[in-house]
């Protein structure tokens, strides 16, 4: 399993790779093994403020539906066109052309409530 040493994660499952003031987000390598292939998603309209925790979204896989939780609060700035066609990107490269969502994260402080890569690996681990 890879988890980049740049992002935050959640106990959830999803990643945040903030620059500046703003964020991108997926969900993590385990999560995408643990959902298998994924068909569909349903993403929020570009606007759309959130605040850290909330349900953003629904990730679907041939095993289960999932909900999709924002890792912190701010408003949605752009979604990942290519998952409307190709869903499957989440499975393939779930940190690069996977990502789901930008957002202007409206509080940094709450970054720091996030995982670094070793306290994930050690969650997933378990």
């Amino acid at each position: 399993m890879e988890f980049p040493e740049d992002l935050k994660y959640t106990k959830e499952h999803e990643w945040i790779r903030p620059s500046g003031d703003t964020g991108t987000v997926g969900i993590t390598d385990y999560a995408q093994s643990q959902l298998g292939d994924v068909v569909f998603l349903e993403l929020p309209a570009v606007g759309k403020v959130v605040k850290q925790g909330e349900h953003f979204g629904t990730i679907e896989a041939v095993k289960t539906v999932s909900g999709l939780f924002a890792p912190v609060s701010g408003e949605i700035s752009e979604i990942n066109p290519a998952l409307a066609k190709t869903p499957e990107l989440v499975n393939k490269d779930p940190y690069n052309e996977g990502w789901m969502i930008r957002m202007k994260i409206s509080n940094r402080s709450e970054l720091g409530k996030l995982l670094d890569a070793s306290a994930y690996r050690k969650l997933t681990s378990k």
